[in-house]
This record gives structure tokens, sequence and C-alpha cells, in this order.
């Protein structure tokens, strides 16, 4: 009889997971609190408005065409994308535009033209960033940064023998600064600590890695939206043999002395030869776990950002707008200090626009637009929001109509607002933070939670809250090294932890 998994939540790396370990031959059962799966990574509608709810960034495509390649499948024939010629529209309110063109040399040409810098000056920077990621990504993206095996291995030594180049005694920022010097710049390319949720005045200079996955490989926009990788994903995983359970709130991980026997849900017990919780850490530790001694260092680190999102239904074409669009604050450093600091809102906010109608015309009727406006806010619930929000809106409309130069609000038809309460009550996220903790911390990624239980021996953990973080690439990773976990304990090869 094959070996029984668990997993807790049908968000991407839950679903991930799900597919890699039926492969190993193991039953997967997968138990999801809402009636559909996908987490983050999902959709809804607004009339005859589509919107995909979450992550709206895609790069990296590969790893999720490893999973229809480990299965024996094509994956063209189930999922399928287009890269972006285009990766990003950026706008100050002092009038200067630029152009991310996934094409370096095109790209290298715009920031010349339209900012003055020298295309040996950002080829430099950029080539430093991929270098970074080079010397990294088996230790801080493909493994388990929690077993000495990672942490002794010939390519960390080879590392750390360059340890300089990480700059990790700088900031983010001092480093862009000191690389590139024009402000606008530099601006766009602190914009990177936000894809982690942190402050690029806090986070360690080696996050320059971070802008390298979307210059390298590009950004990319799934034929019918984001919500089609988690939906060919768990249709996947249905083909596979994975059973699903929507509707289907886990209570409690049960456990005898060092080892999980399964999970409760609403007083049925549910065996299993192991469990991996795809829910955030925290409260996998504080509902599901509530009598055992908790990692409270892991627990209690800085949260990362949330956000505020409007979905609005436009009755209008903006030529001037594409896919990915952003509006950047004339103060980005009180806007991270109001963020992380005073942990307030702050009102002239960098607004991020994404419309999928520019690329998949049925996501709105024609001649109109879907948008996705986010903006970047304290995590938690101590703010008024049913007072904050009509307050924002109106900030955010006025900037958008300052810098686009037209009028936005008369051509809002329909409208659906999530805020960090919200993203808590539909994801289980901890205090609606989108990606766990921050990384506004050097050591934030040894911090994070590991893959797996040092308590017990057939708990493992998956998802944006723990190793090696958010994002769905990283997500994706995340499943991945639980997979490489399983492997390790069934050949009985595990190594101490750290």
């Amino acid at each position: 009889m094959k070996k029984k998994v668990i997993i807790i939540g049908a968000g991407i790396a839950g679903i991930a997971a799900s597919i890699r370990l039926n492969a190993k031959g193991y039953a997967v059962e997968v138990f999801e609190a809402n009636p559909y799966p996908g987490g983050k990574l999902s959709a809804f509608s607004i009339d005859q408005y589509r919107f995909d709810a979450g992550p709206s960034l895609f790069t990296m495509p590969h790893y999720v065409d490893e999973l229809f390649a480990l299965c024996g499948e094509n994956p063209r024939t189930h999922f399928n994308y287009q890269k972006k010629d285009l990766a990003c529209k950026y706008f100050w309110e002092d009038g200067k535009r630029l152009n991310a063109y996934s094409d370096q040399e095109k790209y290298l040409e715009e920031v010349e033209q339209q900012l003055g810098v020298s295309p040996k000056v950002l080829k430099a920077y950029l080539a430093k960033a991929k270098k970074k990621y080079d010397l990294t990504v088996d230790l801080f993206l493909e493994k388990s940064l929690h077993r000495w095996s990672t942490l002794f291995s010939f390519k960390t030594l080879k590392a750390l023998s360059q340890l300089p180049v990480f700059e990790i005694n700088k900031s983010l920022d001092a480093v862009n600064r000191a690389a590139l010097k024009e402000p606008h710049l530099v601006q766009m390319y602190n914009r990177f600590a936000t894809y982690n949720g942190s402050s690029p005045y806090q986070t360690p200079g080696i996050m320059t890695l971070i802008q390298h996955l979307e210059s390298h490989y590009g950004t990319y926009i799934p034929e019918g939206g984001m919500v089609s990788i988690s939906k060919s994903l768990y249709e996947l995983a249905q083909r596979q043999g994975v059973k699903f359970q929507f509707n289907q709130k886990v209570d409690e991980i049960l456990y005898t002395k060092n080892m999980v026997e399964g999970v409760s849900i609403a007083g049925h017990k549910h065996l299993a030869d192991a469990v991996v919780s795809n829910m955030d850490v925290h409260p996998t530790y504080r509902k599901l776990l509530p009598q055992l001694k908790a990692p409270e260092k892991t627990l209690s680190q800085e949260r990362s950002s949330s956000a505020l999102i409007f979905y609005w239904g436009i009755n209008k074409s903006f030529p001037g707008l594409d896919l990915h669009n952003i509006l950047f604050s004339e103060d980005y450093p009180a806007e991270f200090e109001t963020i992380f600091k005073a942990k307030k809102l702050f009102l002239d906010p960098t607004i991020y626009i994404n419309i999928t109608a520019k690329n998949v015309p049925q996501d709105a009727p024609t001649g109109h637009e879907n948008w996705f406006v986010m903006i970047n806010t304290p995590a938690g619930e101590h703010l008024d929001w049913e007072k904050e929000i009509p307050l924002l809106k109106e900030y955010v409309i006025a900037k958008i109509e300052r810098t686009l130069g037209e009028k936005v609000a008369p051509h809002i038809v329909a409208e659906e607002v999530l805020s960090p309460p919200l993203i808590e009550e539909k994801t289980q996220s901890y205090l609606g933070a989108l990606y766990g903790t921050s990384s506004n911390n050097k050591m934030a990624a040894f911090l994070r939670h590991p893959n797996f239980s040092r308590q017990f021996k057939n708990l493992y953990f998956c998802g944006g809250s723990v190793h090696p973080g958010g994002g769905i690439p990283l997500c994706l990773l995340s499943a991945k090294i639980v997979s490489d976990e399983f492997s390790a304990h069934h050949d009985k090869k595990i190594t101490p932890t750290v």
C-alpha cells in the first residue's frame, strides 16, 4: 500500500508539492478551506470584468513547465504563455517615463535616452547582480538553508570566498546609489525590494539579485491570465491522481511524541504517514499546533508589507498604459519609513497598475479595461480600514490623474477592494503579510522557517512564509525542496539540522 501524505492548503506551493510527491509514489490528499484551488493565485469577476486576485507578475515559467515534464506531459498542451516585449512602464510625476524592454540592448538604449545613464554603467550593474544570483542560487533558492550538507557544500564555500560581492553590509538603496547615481534609476531598482515585501533602505545589497530574475528571464503573461497557472497545475495534479477536498478547514495537526499522525477536520481524524503545511507558518503553529512549543524567534520576525488593492472595471481604454505599470511616489524614503516604522498608510504611495486586458482581451468588454491597482501598506489590523480606504482612494485617483494627465474617476464603473484584514481572512496569511516575513534583516534568509520540522520527523512546510520566500517561482521551489526532503528521509540520509 502506498504511503499517504496530507497537504494542508491548495496554494500554488501545495499543488506543486502534491504533484511532486505523487510522482514519487505517495498517495496525496489536499485539504483546502476555500472552495477553490490556488490560494492567492485565484480569480474572480465583477460584471464583465475578470480579475486575477493576487500575484500578477509571471517570470521563470520553466518552473511550471518542469512539473508537466515530471509527469510525462507536454506543458504546451495544457498551459501556454507569451513573453512580454515590454516588461514594465515606469512613470514619475516630474514627467520622466521609462519603458523597461525585455531586449537588453533596446532597454539600455532607452535608459540612456530617457535618463542619461550610459550602457556601460548599467551593464556592469546587471552583471554584478547576475554574479550574486549565480553564486547563491543553489544555496538560497534550490536547497534547504537549514541543513549542514547545504551550508558546508563546495558551492557554499565558493560563495563565501567571494563574500564582498554580496554587499550584505550595505542597504539595497546604498548599493544602487553608488552604482547607478541617477535618482530615477535608483528608485526604479530600489523597487525590487517590494518583490519580497521589504524596504530598499533596510534590506541588504545582495537583493540586487532579485531584479536579475526579471531582467534575465523576462516577464510573461499566461493565456487566460495568471489564474491559469494554478488552474493548469491543479488539473495536472488531478490527472495524476491527487485528491482534493475543498471547504475542508483543518483544525489541528495530530501527533504523538516526535511523529505527526494526520489532521483533524470538524472532529474527524484523517491519518497520514506525513503532513505538509502550505498554510502560513505562523497560524500553522498557533492554530494547528497550539499545545506545541513554537519557534518564537522565527514567528516574531518582522512581517513583510501587505497591500491595498482596488479592482476597477474601466469603461475606457488607456493606450499609454501596458500590462505592468508603476507610478512612483515623489518621496520613496518617506513611503517606506511610513510603512515599516510608523506602520501607517503613506498618502503619496507608489501605485502599481496591472491590466491583463491589454493581452487577454476577453478580460474586459471591447474598449474597456480591468485595472488591478495596488499600493503597499503595513501588515496588520491596527488601522481603521473602513475610514482609511475611501481617503486613500481619493489620493490614489488624484495621483494617477496627475501622472497620466487624464481623468480616471468618471470611468470607474465596477469596483472591489481587498485590504490586509481580508487578505488574512481569505488566505490565512498572518496579519495580511504578502510574503510572510520581511527581508529587512541581513540574516533574514537564515531566519526563515525551514521546509521541515525540527520537532517532528514527518512534518514539512512549503509556501511563501517559509524558505526560500514569497512569489510564484520561490513558492514552486519550496515545493521542490520539500520533495527533496522526502527523498532524503526515505533514504534515511537526513543530516542533522542547524
